[in-house]
């Protein structure tokens, strides 16, 4: 994986490629979860990097990709990740997106619907107004002073036993956190960002619909928020096939990445 920079007027986003894209031919796109970075998908870049062409970035504001004016919207970040991974040639891209990373995507699939290869959503949940409740709303912008008044030691606790089962899961996002250890104003500002963009996302009241395959993927564990909740309507709702992941947390792709990995593989095969 070869590092590269993309320049925006807000700062310069970082990310990791493989190897120039074959036109035509399915390509990998991995976007980690809110506060997480890069490394959240280490073992699916080590099981793909050699099967397809892949990318994998910081998302704006995170880890390498600071400093960053936390001015945009999620629409802004699926802009630039479009024109980053045209740039690289990925012209089938199937998108496959962690928590966060998820409700990116579905923004990129409302923006470029026909630019969208497949879709894998690992333990998010669907960015339609009709799932959330106002008052679910309320909170998700009021969310960063309580980042910021957690005694670090207690948010780095609940960051990583949180979010994964697994002793590898929550070793590396405990791993994740320490990169904010010493600048605890900057993680709350980006946890309260984040979630504002989502609720102004949501807001927004558009359809983002999905047309192109797709994969709901969720650990049986997942308690952050109500994610399981939200899984199991948008499965019913719309019919995307969902796989519930055995014992796995938050972030199932580090707790079963074995489990996740062959589920990933299998839709691509299977278009």
């Amino acid at each position: 994986m070869v590092e590269h920079t993309y320049m925006t007027s807000c700062g310069n986003i970082h990310y990791w490629v493989n190897k120039t894209a074959e036109h035509n031919r399915p390509q990998l796109a991995f976007l980690p979860g809110l506060t997480a970075d890069h490394r959240l998908f280490d073992k699916q870049i080590e099981y793909f990097e050699e099967r397809y062409p892949v990318l994998v970035w910081d998302a704006p504001g995170h880890a390498s990709s600071r400093p960053f004016s936390l001015s945009f919207s999620l629409m802004d970040k699926a802009k630039w990740l479009y024109e980053i991974l045209i740039q690289e040639g990925f012209d089938k891209p199937v998108i496959i997106g962690q928590s966060m990373g998820g409700y990116v995507a579905q923004t990129y699939a409302q923006l470029f619907p026909e630019k969208l290869h497949g879709f894998v959503s690992i333990d998010s949940a669907p960015l339609q107004r009709g799932y959330v409740t106002s008052a679910e709303i309320w909170m998700l912008k009021r969310m960063e002073p309580v980042y910021r008044h957690y005694p670090w030691r207690l948010l780095l606790k609940s960051g990583t036993k949180g979010v994964a089962t697994s002793e590898y899961g929550r070793n590396l996002m405990r791993s994740i956190m320490m990169v904010y250890d010493g600048d605890q104003d900057w993680y709350a500002k980006i946890s309260g960002h984040g979630f504002r963009m989502l609720a102004e996302a949501m807001e927004a009241d558009l359809p983002y619909e999905i047309r192109c395959p797709a994969l709901l993927l969720c650990g049986e564990k997942d308690h952050a928020g109500s994610c399981i909740r939200y899984n199991k309507a948008w499965h019913k709702k719309t019919g995307i096939p969902i796989e519930w992941i055995k014992g796995a947390g938050h972030n199932s792709n580090t707790d079963a990445p074995e489990t996740v990995n062959g589920l990933i593989e299998r839709l691509i095969s299977s278009m």
